[in-house]
């Protein structure tokens, strides 16, 4: 299945904002904001969404203010 264009777009925003292991809270509030941008969240960025919870959770990138 072809992944939608706001689905790349958020994989973009999140590859930036794990790059250093680090994610401020504007990233990522702009990283939910292009989620449900279009008030719908699809299965790609569902998934995106649930990975980059995943690693918050992990402590694989840090969550900072």
């Amino acid at each position: 299945m072809k992944a939608s264009e706001s689905a790349n777009k958020l994989k973009e925003l999140i590859a930036r904002a794990i790059e250093d292991h680090v994610i401020t809270k504007s990233e990522y509030d702009m990283i939910i904001s292009q989620a449900t941008e279009d008030m719908h969240i699809d299965p790609q960025e569902r998934a995106l969404l649930m990975e980059l919870r995943d690693m918050i959770e992990e402590k694989t990138i840090k969550l900072v203010p």
